[in-house]
């Protein structure tokens, strides 16, 4: 064992030296090793295997995953190497080109165990200086989880040579790792090898240190022990920040959908159950617009949110503008007949949007500016989830300054704080109470446009946040922007950190309670 260990060191060094500085003659050298395959004599394939990997050559890492693969043969008169592709497809080894007519009579070359270490040794130290980055990385994280002594050469040769900060941690990390479980390695490397590996902080280095075999030296399973317990500290501090991260998208999204209600129930005293189907009107026309778009303007299909979203204004204000006109002002004073009208509006839209679109759920797309995430810490922020809080505090913001500082604005307050007393001022009441129910519903269709990203577009998007949106108002103070604003992020927060404990719908009423 102890000769094989060296043999395969041996092999993953000369193939390192040999990259870093490719000798004059490498291709005339990978000819020649490629032929030592078709010797069919494992000693000669061990041969070729090592040279191969130390040509440097553009074609070894094909050919030696093709043998790993079982897809290398050769032609026993000709002595030529060849790669069966999987398509059927025969291409020469040494240049990649394609072979038509298909030769008679190939050999596939064999292996046995001893053999596949040694392919496995030559495909790491090969993809551990890949040209691409990605391969690097992706090479770096396998020899950590495997711990492979064998490729210790290799990653002390491509530690030196990386120059990509974040795929130089990663090689310096499964060196560490290596190290560690090395079990002839100094007391000193494997106490550093800890420290390194604590660093990382995440699960995958908790399993490495709590894995660590039952005869290293005490001083180094003491440390290890340390490091476990700091680790899983510094994740329930993360596991926290992510919680709170969740609130707060969560929250954001209650208070898009809340914004609205907070106008006609918070403002005019109107409980309108049909609120969540102005937010499912807004998601359907987004809906509508991708479509169109992804029709005639392909290219355009980035922007299409930005088009959905006053047209979304507009159909849900139009709607809430005719349910006002028709149904609401005849009730008004009279909150149980208005309850019931706007709870059977709610089902006619809903089954509008059944018929005319299918009871299935329907896909919206999300722009490539709303895809993807970055990293803090241990956090993942999404792009989307971010776009979604930035715009419910701008639609927030624009809210306020309607209030404050139109004329729409004012006589809206004037209206709610003294209905004859504005009328005496020549104030038409009756248009004030429609546009302000068009503005309640019109954005609640802009939160139907920003909740058709996460969640999915269907005719009963609306009815799972009706009781949420009154929680918030009634939460956050009737009547109450900056009440509902706190009301509907305190909310948010506060159930993400109770699921755990009492799962979704157990913590809704939990906080309902309270």
């Amino acid at each position: 064992m102890r000769v094989l260990t060296h043999r395969l060191a041996a092999l993953v060094a000369a193939a390192v030296l040999i990259v870093l500085g490719a000798a004059p003659g490498a291709a005339q050298g990978f000819e020649s090793a490629l032929a030592r395959f078709a010797a069919d004599s494992f000693g000669e394939t061990d041969k070729a295997i090592a040279e191969i990997a130390a040509s440097g050559h553009a074609r070894a890492q094909a050919v030696i995953q093709a043998l790993q693969d079982g897809q290398l043969a050769f032609d026993p008169e000709k002595r030529t190497i060849y790669i069966r592709e999987s398509d059927g497809k025969l291409v020469e080894a040494a240049t990649g080109r394609a072979v038509d007519p298909l030769p008679d009579g190939l050999k596939n070359v064999r292996l046995i165990n001893r053999l596949r270490r040694s392919v496995e040794a030559a495909l790491g130290s090969l993809t551990l200086m890949a040209p691409d980055p990605a391969r690097r990385l992706e090479a770096a994280q396998a020899v950590f989880r495997s711990k492979d002594a064998a490729a210790l050469p290799a990653l002390e040769a491509a530690i030196a040579k990386e120059t990509d900060a974040g795929i130089r941690r990663a090689l310096e990390e499964a060196r560490a790792a290596v190290v560690l479980y090395q079990g002839e390695a100094k007391e000193a490397d494997r106490l550093a090898a800890v420290a390194l590996i604590r660093a990382r902080g995440d699960q995958d280095a908790i399993a490495m240190l709590a894995g660590l075999p039952g005869d290293a030296p005490a001083e180094v399973k003491k440390a290890a022990s340390d490091a476990v317990a700091a680790i899983e500290r510094q994740l329930a501090l993360w596991g926290a920040v992510q919680n709170a991260w969740y609130g707060l998208s969560l929250g954001s999204v209650l208070l898009l959908a809340a914004i609205g209600l907070a106008i006609t129930f918070g403002v005019m005293g109107v409980i309108n159950m049909a609120h969540g189907e102005m937010v499912m009107l807004g998601a359907y026309t987004t809906f509508v617009v991708q479509e169109a778009i992804r029709a005639s303007y392909p290219w355009l299909f980035d922007y299409s949110l930005i088009v959905a979203v006053p047209l979304a204004f507009l159909v849900a204000g139009l709607v809430g503008i005719l349910i006002e006109r028709g149904v609401i002002r005849f009730l008004y004073g009279r909150p149980l007949e208005t309850l019931l009208a706007t709870w059977g509006l709610s089902l006619i839209l809903q089954q509008a949007v059944r018929t005319w679109f299918g009871p299935t759920n329907r896909d919206v797309g999300s722009p490539s500016w709303m895809s993807g995430s970055f990293e803090v810490g241990h956090v993942a922020i999404t792009y989307g989830r971010l776009w979604i809080i930035c715009f419910t505090l701008g639609v927030f913001v624009l809210l306020l300054v309607l209030l404050r500082f139109t004329r729409l604005g004012l006589e809206m307050r004037a209206v709610t704080q003294n209905r004859a007393m504005a009328a005496s001022m020549g104030i038409r009441t009756s248009r004030i109470d429609a546009l302000t129910f068009g503005l309640g519903s019109g954005i609640a269709g802009i939160a139907g446009v920003a909740l058709s990203q996460i969640d999915n577009v269907s005719p009963n998007l609306g009815q799972g946040y009706i009781i949420d949106s009154f929680m918030v108002v009634v939460f956050g103070g009737v009547g109450n922007l900056w009440g509902t604003l706190v009301g509907a992020f305190t909310l948010g927060i506060a159930n993400k950190f109770l699921e755990p404990y009492a799962g979704a719908v157990l913590g809704k009423i939990a906080i309902l309670v309270l």
